[in-house]
């Protein structure tokens, strides 16, 4: 199948992870598979094989006699996620610094441009949007396809957390001031620079985690 004609399983795949990474599935949320088929109008096919590819991308886990259900991440691991995200995305920002195109640069700019009418509107909904697509141009200005793909499938797995730290009050604004050191780097080809500020904005530790913690809804998390 082409990759301009996606299957059915594909398009609920995609539909789920959005709902997955936008917070309206949530972390312990049950994904029953004749629900979903009613919903969307198909047979239970194609939503079993959209559920195995959740299941295999770790979105969501299958558990004995309860089903599919959206993954939920114990604390210590969440910790971890985190330190190995900083250095994905900090090697992500040196390459990118380093090859980026022109093209590249000037979308990056447009999309701090926008951010900034977000966060002074304090829409955290667009500006969570706006923050995916930040990430993502980084990722592939890396051009290095095996370690974008690695942070794209751990991005993803942690994506259901990571917009809760923009529920903290101010947090909008740091977001945006860290990607925009980010971006201030790459603009300069300075990989180091680009690299630390990255890894600074993605490796909460201390109080920073705390407060993160700390907006994260009941059952997010297990010990």
């Amino acid at each position: 199948m082409s990759k301009h004609n996606p299957t059915r399983a594909d398009q609920l795949r995609r539909t789920l992870e959005e709902e997955i990474f936008t917070g309206r599935l949530k972390p312990g949320d049950r994904l029953d598979e004749q629900s979903l088929a009613q919903r969307f109008n198909v047979s239970r096919t194609p939503v079993r094989e959209a559920l195995r590819q959740l299941s295999a991308s770790h979105l969501i886990e299958v558990r004995p006699r309860q089903g599919a259900v959206v993954a939920v991440i114990t604390l210590p691991r969440l910790i971890e996620m985190f330190e190995i995200m900083a250095e994905l995305e900090g090697m992500c920002a040196r390459l990118a610094a380093r090859r980026m195109t022109e093209a590249e640069r000037q979308a990056l700019q447009t999309i701090i441009a926008e951010a900034d009418q977000f966060a002074e509107q304090v829409d955290l909904d667009a500006y969570y949007t706006n923050n995916r697509q930040f990430h993502d141009a980084i990722y592939n200005g890396s051009h290095n396809h095996v370690l974008e793909e690695m942070t794209r499938s751990l991005h993803n797995r942690t994506a259901p957390y990571r917009r809760h730290q923009l529920n903290r009050p101010g947090r909008i604004h740091e977001s945006l001031a860290e990607h925009k050191r980010v971006v201030e780097a790459i603009l300069a080809v300075d990989p180091e620079a680009a690299g630390k500020a990255m890894n600074r904005h993605v490796n909460v530790q201390g109080d920073v985690f705390a407060d993160f913690l700390s907006t994260l809804p009941t059952g997010y998390l297990t010990s």
